[in-house]
C-alpha cells in the first residue's frame, strides 16, 4: 500500500514521465505510457529471446490496466521457439498475453517477465483470442479445451512436412475439433526470427483465410499493430494454399534453372569435343588444361545470350498468335503462358551467365599458360606484326561487349520489386522491352565481331562441327528479324487493334486514335 502512494505521488509529480503503476508478483512497477501503448517496440526486440527473471522466479501476472481499453487478452498454447517470438512480438505491441503450457514453472523462465505463463486451461479461459502454436499431430491433446475455448478465435500457425494437394489441411482438421470455435489460418509463412526482429519487406505479409468475417478482422488489426501487413485469402478452404506457401522450393525458377544447366553442359560439351577433344586425336597434342577457364568461358557467354533470347521470344510467340488468330480473347496454350510468367527468371539466368563470363576473362591473362604463349610469340614475331583488322576487331568486339553487360546490369537491376515499385508501367515497360532489345541487339554484335570472318574459315569446322558462335547466333538473331516484323506498318496497326479489342471475326468498324503507336518501341512488342 505503501509503494502504491508512493509511486502514485511520484506520477503526478513528474507529470507526463510516468502512468499508472501495475502489480507484477507483489510489487509496484511503473510504467511508461509509451510501454503501454506498444511504443517500445524497439528496446523488446532487442532483447534477447531468453533472459533471466527477478527473484523468486514463477510467473508473473499482468493487470488488466497493461493493455488499452478494448484490447483482447491475447493467448498463446505452446512454448516452442515460435510461441516465445510471438509472445514478444505482442507484448511490444502492447498486448496483455497469457501462455498455456503443460509444465509452466519449467517454460516460465523462457518468456518476457510482462507475460503470463501458466496451465493450458487456465489460458484458454483468460483468452479471448488463442493461437495455437503446437504441431497439428498434437492438436487432439487439446479436446479437453473444448467447452473453454467455444465462441473463441483460433488462429493455426502450424505448417505440414510435405506439400499437401489432396486436403484437409490443418486448420480444417483444428476447425473439425472445435466446431464452436472461429479457426483463422495465419502467421505460418511468418518464422520466429521474423517475429523476434520485425518485419522487412517481404516478410511483412501474413496470410489470412476463415470462415468467419469477424474473427478474420480481429487478427487483422492484430497483424497492423504488431507491423505486419494482412491479406485476406478468404474461406477457410483456402487454408490447404496459404500452407503449402512455406514449402515450395523457387517453383518460378525450376524451368529457368534446368534450361540454363541443360544448355551449360550442351555448349560446355561441344566447346570440348572442337577444342579439346579433336586436336588430341587429330595431332596428339594435349591441351586438357583449357577446360577449367578457357572452355567455361567461351560456354558462358553462350548459355547467357540464348538465355536471353528466350527472354523476348514468348513475347513474339504471343504477338503473332494473336495476329493469327485475330483476337486478344483466346487464352494462349500453357506452356506459352507459363513461359511468358519466368521471363523473369530467364533474364536474371542470363545476367549471372554475362556477369561470370565477365569475371572470367578479367581473370585469361593471370593463367600461366597464357603467360608462356605470350613470350613464345612474342620470339616468334619477326617485324611488324600489326593488324589492323585484328585491333579493330578486338577493339570494337569490348567496346559492345561492356555495353551489352550494361544494359543488361539495367534490366537486372529495375526487375527488382523494390526499383520496379518506383516507375509507372510505361517506364517499366519501355526499360523492359525498349532497352532490353537494344542489349539483346549489343550482346548478338558482340558475338558476331567475336567470331568475324571464322565462320567462312574451313579450318574452323572441326570434325565438320560449326563454330560455337554460329550455333548461339540463330536464335537471338530470329527473335530481331520476328521484332522487326512487328514494325512493318500494316502488321504494327493491326496489332494494335487486337489489343484494343477487335476481332476479326466481327464486323465491327474500329479507328485507332491517332496518336496511337507512337510512343515507342513497347507498344508493339509488349505482352
Amino acid at each position: 500500500m505503501l509503494c502504491f502512494i508512493l509511486c502514485t505521488h511520484v506520477e503526478a509529480w513528474l507529470g507526463r514521465g510516468f502512468g499508472r503503476c501495475v502489480t507484477l508478483s507483489g510489487r509496484n512497477v511503473p510504467v511508461h505510457r509509451k510501454q503501454r501503448r506498444g511504443c517500445n517496440m524497439p528496446d523488446e526486440m532487442a532483447r534477447p529471446l531468453i533472459r533471466g527473471r527477478g527473484e523468486g522466479g514463477g510467473s508473473r501476472h499482468l493487470e488488466a490496466s497493461m493493455s488499452e481499453s478494448g484490447d483482447p487478452v491475447v493467448g498463446i498454447l505452446g512454448t516452442g521457439d515460435f510461441s516465445r517470438s510471438l509472445a514478444r512480438r505482442l507484448v511490444a505491441s502492447g498486448y496483455q498475453v497469457v501462455v498455456g503450457s503443460r509444465t509452466p514453472k519449467r517454460s516460465v523462465a523462457l518468456f518476457p517477465e510482462e507475460a503470463e505463463v501458466t496451465s493450458q486451461m487456465e489460458a484458454a479461459s483468460q483468452a479471448d483470442l488463442v493461437f495455437v502454436a503446437v504441431y497439428p499431430e498434437h492438436h487432439s491433446t487439446l479436446v479437453d479445451l473444448k467447452p473453454t475455448l467455444a465462441g473463441k478465435t483460433l488462429v493455426d500457425v502450424s505448417n505440414g512436412l510435405r506439400i499437401n494437394q489432396e486436403g484437409p489441411s490443418n486448420a480444417e482438421h483444428l476447425a473439425d475439433l472445435f466446431p464452436e470455435s472461429s479457426v483463422v489460418k495465419g502467421f505460418n509463412t511468418i518464422s520466429a526470427w521474423v517475429l523476434q526482429t520485425g518485419p522487412r519487406d517481404g516478410s511483412r505479409q501474413v496470410f489470412l483465410c476463415s470462415d468467419s468475417s469477424k474473427a478474420k478482422r480481429s487478427v487483422m488489426q492484430l497483424c497492423r499493430r504488431m507491423g505486419f501487413v494482412p491479406v485476406d485469402m478468404g474461406l477457410l478452404s483456402s487454408s490447404l494454399e496459404v500452407e503449402n506457401l512455406p514449402l515450395y522450393l523457387f517453383p518460378s525458377w525450376r524451368i529457368p534453372v534446368l534450361c540454363t544447366l541443360s544448355l551449360f553442359i550442351f555448349f560446355y560439351l561441344y566447346n570440348f569435343i572442337r577444342d579439346v577433344l579433336q586436336p588430341y586425336i587429330t595431332e596428339g597434342k594435349s591441351v586438357f588444361y583449357k577446360m577449367p577457364i578457357e572452355t567455361v568461358n567461351v560456354t558462358l557467354p553462350s548459355v547467357a545470350l540464348v538465355m536471353f533470347s528466350l527472354v523476348y521470344l514468348p513475347g513474339l510467340c504471343a504477338a503473332f498468335l494473336q495476329l493469327s488468330r485475330g483476337t486478344k480473347y483466346n487464352r494462349f496454350p500453357k506452356w506459352l503462358d507459363r513461359w511468358l510468367i519466368t521471363r523473369k527468371q530467364f533474364g536474371l539466368c542470363s545476367f549471372l551467365c554475362a556477369v561470370l563470363h565477365a569475371i572470367y576473362s578479367l581473370c585469361l591473362p593471370m593463367r600461366k599458360s597464357a603467360r608462356y604463349k605470350l613470350l613464345n610469340m612474342a620470339q616468334q614475331m619477326k617485324g611488324d606484326s600489326w593488324d589492323d583488322g585484328e585491333v579493330w576487331r578486338m577493339e570494337l568486339y569490348l567496346s559492345v561487349g561492356i555495353m551489352a553487360l550494361g544494359l543488361l546490369s539495367l534490366l537486372a537491376v529495375t526487375s527488382l520489386p523494390s526499383v520496379a515499385n518506383t516507375v509507372n508501367w510505361r517506364e517499366f515497360s519501355f526499360i523492359q522491352s525498349t532497352i532490353g532489345y537494344c542489349a539483346l541487339s549489343m550482346a548478338t554484335l558482340h558475338t558476331m565481331l567475336y567470331g568475324w570472318d571464322r565462320a567462312f574459315d574451313p579450318a574452323q569446322y572441326r570434325f565438320h562441327l560449326p563454330p560455337t558462335f554460329l550455333l548461339v547466333l540463330i536464335l537471338p538473331l530470329v527473335v530481331l528479324l520476328g521484332r522487326l516484323a512487328l514494325f512493318v506498318p500494316c502488321v504494327a496497326r493491326r496489332l494494335g487493334q487486337i489489343r484494343r479489342g477487335w476481332e476479326k471475326s466481327r464486323h465491327i468498324r474500329f479507328t485507332l486514335p491517332d496518336d496511337d503507336c507512337r510512343n515507342g518501341m513497347e507498344d508493339v512488342s509488349h505482352v
